[in-house]
Parts: structure tokens; sequence; C-alpha cells
């Protein structure tokens, strides 16, 4: 029987890539992106477009409004820092970290997958073109997998959970590589912090800027178009 796997997506180039990953290594795919209340509905519209692409069994939107209980420039309307050089964004957790949102993710990820008897969580995680953010670490992911054997009937019976994060030090540029040669289709993929009205990626956030630097590396042309 094929196994299940849990994947994380939130419609950039990371999770896709991630899906398309776990796919090839025969993983029954369930995909969960998140509704947290950030300011913008372009990576949930992003997420379904990749999951139909990728052919996933099934996508759920989960509806989660971390606004209640948590302050980020993601949720809220402070401002977006943008147009940071490279090392800005390497110094520093910036404003636009959402407290706890991974740990929080992954949790109702695990209680997904236990319910659904999947032992296999993916999520795409990366520590070397990153903002920064404390709960894309190989120490953060390490430990919740110790976390969740710890805290499932699973886990507990002796069912081996285990956390994914196959991106995990690979650059930007080696990401979009590994994506195009899983037959990710970028086209459909949305990375920007603070996109238009029209959805369009304004080009000087954090993560425009490192969605650019990874396909100017990579020598490939950036399917999206930006404001800026």
């Amino acid at each position: 029987m094929q196994k299940k796997a849990v994947v994380l997506l939130s419609g950039g180039i990371d999770s896709s890539t991630t899906l398309a990953v776990t796919k090839s290594l025969g993983f029954d795919t369930y995909a969960i992106t998140f509704s947290y209340g950030q300011r913008h509905r372009a990576e949930l519209e992003s997420a379904g477009n990749v999951a139909k692409h990728l052919k996933v069994r099934r996508h759920l939107i989960f509806d989660l409004d971390l606004r209640k209980i948590s302050r980020s420039a993601l949720t809220g309307t402070s401002e977006i820092p943008k147009n940071r050089s490279m090392g800005q964004i390497g110094a520093g957790i910036p404003a636009t970290y959402v407290p706890a949102r991974n740990l929080v993710f992954l949790s109702i990820a695990l209680a997904w997958a236990e319910t659904m008897g999947a032992r296999d969580i993916f999520i795409g995680a990366n520590t070397i073109d990153y903002s920064g953010y404390p709960d894309c670490r190989p120490e953060f992911i390490e430990s919740f997998e110790r976390c969740a054997n710890l805290a499932t009937k699973a886990g507990v019976e002796g069912e081996q959970i285990k956390i994914h994060a196959p991106l995990i030090d690979l650059t930007k540029q080696e990401i979009i590589k590994k994506g195009l040669d899983l037959g990710v289709d970028f086209s459909l993929t949305h990375s920007c912090y603070d996109p238009g009205p029209n959805g369009r990626a304004c080009g000087g956030c954090d993560s425009c800027l490192l969605r650019k630097k990874g396909f100017e590396e990579a020598g490939i042309l950036d399917p999206i178009s930006y404001a800026s």
C-alpha cells in the first residue's frame, strides 16, 4: 500500500518544490494550506493551483486566524521591509516573522496525519536563502520530530513519525533547479509579502528579492512579473 504523507503547502517556491519531492519519493500526498489571517489571499490561490497541477490526493485549506493572538507585518498593517540588502535580510529576525507559526502549523499537520494514518510530514523549511526565521532551523525540525513521537498515540505505540525538510540546506538556486527537474510550474507560485491589488508581486520585499536572486543565479527566467 502506498504510504501517505502530509505536505505543508504555502504556494511558494520552497513548499511547491517540497510537494514535488514528496511525490517523487512515491508518497500519496495530502497538502495542507493555512489561511492564518495573512494580509493577502494570493498565496492561497497559488497553493490551490500548485496542488491541482501536482495532483495531490486532497488539498485542505485550514482556517486559523493568528491575528487574534500574535502580531506580525504579515498579519497586520505595519510596514513590510523593502529593498534590503542580502546582508540585512540574513541578519536578525524581521518584522515579517509570525510568532511560532511553523510550530502551530506542524502541530495541526501532525494531528491530521495521525488521524489519517500518515507517518510522514514534509515542510519546505530552509536555512540558506531565507529571512532569519527561528522556526526554519534544523534544530527546530529535529526537536519537533522528537516531540511528535512523544505526544501522539502513534509515536507512543512505536510507529515512528518523521518530519522531513528536504530543502533545509539548499540555496534558492538549487531549490529552483530541483523544482524544475521535478515538474514544478513556477508560474503558478507566489512569493511576495506585499502584492498589489491585482496580485502582482511587489519586487522589493525580502521574499521577492530572494526569489529573484535564486532565478538569476540559476540562469533561469522568473515566469512571474513584478511591479518593480
